[in-house]
């Protein structure tokens, strides 16, 4: 584990556009400050997709302000979890991480209608890996 009491998660996709910023927000608002979130991507995209920007706000999450960030061999370091969706073998691996590939449904050129379903099993996703580090999920 991570130096501080948090358990730290790092959430990577190939553009850091879609699904690393729903689980990223997920995270963020359901472990608030019991846990160190990060996302990254390994090819980021200029921007965050709009339909997973209005899906997110569905729910009551804005993410409209976050933006792609590239992949760093240091947020994998730093990581305890390190969670890919969809980026293949562009994901560094280290000895010692918990890794968990969540195969999920790339929201990329999609309509809300079909980010919806991809955002609520990231949601469900989320839900079980906060039981999983002993976290509850806040209301």
């Amino acid at each position: 584990m991570s130096t501080s009491a948090a358990p730290s998660v790092l959430f990577v996709c190939v553009h850091n556009a879609g699904r690393s910023q729903m689980g990223s927000a997920f995270l963020t608002r359901l472990g608030g400050d019991r846990v160190q979130v990060r996302s990254a991507g390994s090819a980021p995209a200029d921007a965050v997709n709009p339909a997973v920007v209005e899906a997110m706000r569905e729910v009551g999450i804005d993410i409209s302000a976050e933006t792609p960030k590239v992949l760093t061999m240091e947020a994998v370091q730093s990581s305890d979890v390190v969670i890919t969706m969809g980026c293949g073998d562009a994901c560094p691996y280290f000895p010692g991480k918990r890794y968990l590939d969540w195969k999920l449904d790339d929201p990329a050129g999609q309509g809300v209608a079909a980010v919806r379903p991809i955002r609520d099993e990231i949601e469900r996703r989320i839900r079980r890996l906060l039981a999983e580090l002993g976290i509850e999920a806040a209301a």
